[in-house]
């Protein structure tokens, strides 16, 4: 099996450890329909969402078959289970939650990587063709495997430089409402303050060459982050675009 992103630019890893700006959006429906239509939308990534979302890997490995664009798996914890089984399946990569400390994040690309630049185990798997494309897979994973760590608590931005500088991790996630949640702010994702701690984030990732990515709710509010070189992005959820597509039609037709 062809590893999940690879192309004539580059493959999915190569252009987010560039820089180039991906835009994704959060897929937190078990469907794989979901999935296929968003994906050829003109998204660069899905992100499938393990975490809130009622998605299971059985359900995860389907959304990942229907995708035509990669996919980078959130796991639901920081475990050696969830983060072998969310690549296992076919992800490009794992986005890891709530990563709050240098020793975390190291523990988190271990757990993705092969030895001997980590613990991950092998399996006859979908993500090398279920065997029939062993050799390559196990020859290119360790690079082409992004590992995403999430900033979503004060902790992890008090670290953040520690955090940062952890080798093998790709790039940093701000979670906006956890953040400020955290913070004594919760759902305040435009306090100065809270501002200020996304702020320090992307310094810390620009010094310690890593990317920078974040969730926002809208397009119109994510230029600000992609000004501030957020360039891993993930702008809106599958069910809120649905109902507000749907609030549209009402509004328009009954005023």
């Amino acid at each position: 099996m062809r590893h999940v992103g690879a192309g004539a630019a580059g493959s999915f890893a190569t252009r987010l450890r560039r820089g180039e700006l991906l835009v994704g959006s959060i897929v937190t429906l078990a469907a794989p329909e979901v999935a296929e239509i968003l994906s050829t939308s003109g998204l660069d990534w899905l992100f499938i969402d393990g975490e809130h979302g009622p998605i299971d890997f059985l359900a995860a490995q389907r959304l990942l078959i229907a995708s035509r664009v990669p996919c980078l798996v959130r796991v639901p914890e920081a475990s050696e289970a969830a983060i072998k089984r969310a690549l296992d399946i076919g992800a490009a990569g794992v986005i890891v939650p709530m990563v709050n400390s240098a020793a975390q994040a190291r523990a988190v690309v271990s757990f993705a990587k092969y030895p001997p630049r980590g613990v991950r185990g092998v399996g006859r798997v979908r993500a090398q063709g279920y065997g029939f494309d062993f050799a390559r897979y196990m020859a290119t994973a360790n690079d082409e495997t992004v590992v995403v760590a999430q900033c979503e608590h004060v902790a992890a931005v008090e670290a953040i430089d520690a955090i940062a500088a952890v080798e093998g991790l790709d790039a940093v996630l701000v979670g906006p409402y956890d953040l400020s949640g955290s913070m004594g702010l919760l759902g305040q994702v435009d306090h100065p303050d809270v501002l200020a701690a996304i702020a320090r984030v992307a310094a810390a990732c620009e010094r310690a060459g890593r990317t920078r990515a974040i969730f926002t709710a809208s397009p119109e509010a994510m230029k600000a982050f992609v000004a501030q070189g957020y360039s891993l992005v993930a702008v809106g959820v599958d069910v809120a675009a649905l109902g507000a597509a749907a609030r549209a039609i009402v509004s328009t037709l009954r005023g």
